[in-house]
């Protein structure tokens, strides 16, 4: 199993720790520390030596930040996480403020006398996160203290787990479409045309992309931890750990890259800095320990261009994923349909179908990994946007309930992400009615057309209109970037409020508006999409793209309330299932089959 059960959270333990904290804190004449989820690469997916949010707080999601002062303290997340950190997190010690970087000068201003300091660990923020929250807390007279040392690590102490060193993998040149060789030399177009000496890549999934190569340093995300500097002219340089590199990765490697050891960072930067030399840095992902090393005049700054590039796939990485979606459209099909046979009868838990999943997604033998915890969360935990299953929140899937799944495989050749939600025993009408509202949405997005410089924000309210007719929303984006054989979540695109880059042909993007009733149920449609070329349709005046689905599962029928879907709507989900059953069915078992042809039935 790629997944564990054991309860993630520990609200108990929380108190003592804060309060060993705060004693180091006196020492050192501090009034607030920030703790961020995060680590030195500023990746959105963390070794368990960085969980440093969770071991103090509880909490457990993917996005966050605390802040503990003399008195008080409190944990900040965004939407997604409104229950969870409520839950996972002691009510009694920490304050839920809501949205993260958003709120929090304001509640440090409202907690912290004029004057105080706040400590931080310039390797856990970025340059630009620490640039805009110093210029918040100015005009009230509050000042940011960058440590040398992390007060969490210290209170951790020797418990804190030992970074991971696991080995290098290069990436097969047939699956990325292009050599490191080649995109290095790509970057330093880029520099040159910018007048820049070097460019400096801390992303794990950047510096995977540049240079062709996979690890394991991360759950479910196949990165390595390390550092580069491409120089405008000659050979890039990796800083990465030597227990990293095999004899396979050191052959790989050794054509395009120079390599050095993770300690030999800061007297390389100083040599640049010292030469009067420019050096892009992303103020946006660098950790703000870089900007404070280099100094502020030998920094260029600009986005880490690897970013736009990678967003932007091959053909050899769309074939990829178009194989790998089909072969994971099989595996799910078949846990749909073994779903659907057992889970009636009130036996089935919520651990037992992420096992079941995982077990089908294996039986395709190239499973490497899975993409992301499962989602798998039956009625109230349904509505829990980011749940994660525990032996302490472990659920039967109930008759007349829903339930949410919500998972990923990473292949060789793609990376998938799929929701779906599907009915044990008879639905509600109230269910089926809001399901068809997010299923309206789904089909907004899947349909639309759109001229060059469309961008996820334009296409954002496709997906909520049904719902806001009726007075209905979620509270999460409509779609993120997926990698190839990478990140799950990856930019720069998005189909979101916050969404402003251009969509450009060869991404590959989720499609999952939902609806979540706080405890009841939660409804979420999600299938990847990959953005078409650009082309003149009949009669048009103007080149559009548009949007071709991926993921190829059915869409639980039984919660489709045909009446309240246009025309068009219900001719593309018969469409859709009538594709899905021309290319899954072959690949399934005659029990399957049979289960498909029901499932894939035309409304």
């Amino acid at each position: 199993m790629f997944q564990t059960f054991s309860s993630s959270s520990h609200p108990a333990d929380a108190a003592p720790r804060v309060k060993a904290l705060r004693q180091l804190m006196a020492k050192q004449r501090l009034d607030a520390v920030l703790v961020p989820r995060a680590d030195e690469h500023q990746g959105e997916y963390v070794p368990p030596s960085a969980e440093r949010l969770k071991w103090l707080t509880g909490f457990s999601g993917s996005a966050g930040i605390a802040v503990v002062a003399k008195k008080h303290a409190a944990v900040f997340a965004d939407g997604r996480y409104t229950v969870q950190v409520r839950a996972e997190c002691d009510a009694e010690l920490f304050e839920f403020p809501g949205l993260a970087r958003a709120r929090l000068a304001e509640w440090l201003a409202a907690k912290l006398p004029k004057g105080a300091a706040v400590g931080y660990d310039p390797w856990l923020h970025t340059a630009g996160e620490i640039e805009r929250l110093a210029a918040a807390l100015a005009p009230k007279g509050l000042k940011l203290k960058p440590l040398s040392r992390n007060l969490v690590d210290r209170v951790w102490g020797k418990d804190r787990p030992a970074p991971p060193a696991t080995p290098i993998r290069p990436h097969p040149v047939a699956l990325a479409g292009r050599g490191a060789d080649e995109k290095i030399a790509f970057v330093q177009k880029k520099l040159e045309a910018a007048r820049e000496d070097a460019l400096v890549l801390t992303l794990p999934d950047s510096i995977a992309w540049t240079f062709n190569i996979r690890g394991s340093d991360v759950a479910h995300n196949p990165v390595t931890l390390a550092f580069a500097i491409v120089p405008v002219k000659g050979k890039a340089e990796l800083y990465v750990d030597p227990a990293k590199l095999t004899p396979e990765a050191r052959a790989h490697l050794s054509p395009v890259a120079r390599l050095g050891k993770p300690g030999d960072l800061e007297d390389r930067l100083a040599a640049l800095k010292a030469a009067g030399k420019r050096v892009r840095l992303d103020p946006e992902t660098a950790a703000s320990w870089f900007l404070r090393t280099l100094g502020v005049k030998a920094v260029s700054r600009g986005p880490d261009p690897t970013i736009a590039l990678k967003a932007v796939k091959t053909g050899a990485e769309i074939e990829g994923a178009r194989e790998a979606h089909i072969r994971d459209g099989a595996a799910v099909c078949r846990f749909l349909s073994w779903l659907d046979r057992e889970a009636p009868g009130g036996e089935v838990d919520e651990i037992e179908a992420v096992e079941k999943l995982e077990a089908c997604r294996a039986e395709t033998n190239r499973l490497l990994e899975i993409s992301f915890d499962t989602i798998s969360g039956s009625g109230p935990n349904g509505a829990i946007v980011h749940y994660r299953v525990s032996d302490r929140t472990n659920r039967r899937l109930g008759p007349g309930e829903l339930f949410l799944v919500d998972s990923g495989a990473q292949y060789q050749d793609g990376t998938t992400d799929i929701t779906r939600t599907v009915a044990i025993g008879t639905p509600t009408h109230e269910m089926r009615e809001r399901f068809t509202l997010v299923l309206k949405g789904h089909i907004g997005v899947a349909t639309a057309r759109f001229p060059k410089g469309t961008r996820g924000v334009d296409l954002d309210p496709l997906a909520r209109r049904a719902l806001w007719a009726a007075g209905l929303d979620y509270d999460h984006g409509t779609g993120h970037g997926v990698g190839s054989y990478l990140s799950v979540h990856e930019g720069p695109q998005s189909i979101s409020r916050l969404g402003m880059v251009p969509l450009e042909p060869g991404m590959i993007i989720s499609n999952e508006p939902g609806y979540y009733k706080e405890g009841h149920y939660g409804i979420r449609i999600e299938n990847l999409v990959l953005v078409t070329p650009f082309e003149m349709t009949r009669d048009a005046e103007r080149e559009t793209a548009g949007l071709e689905t991926l993921t190829l599962v059915p869409i639980d029928r039984r919660l489709v309330v045909k009446d309240m879907l246009t025309r068009d709507e219900v001719q593309w989900l018969d469409a859709y299932h009538a594709r899905v059953r021309k290319v899954i069915g072959p690949l399934l078992g005659a029990e399957t089959r049979a289960w498909l042809d029901a499932a894939t039935a035309p409304l």
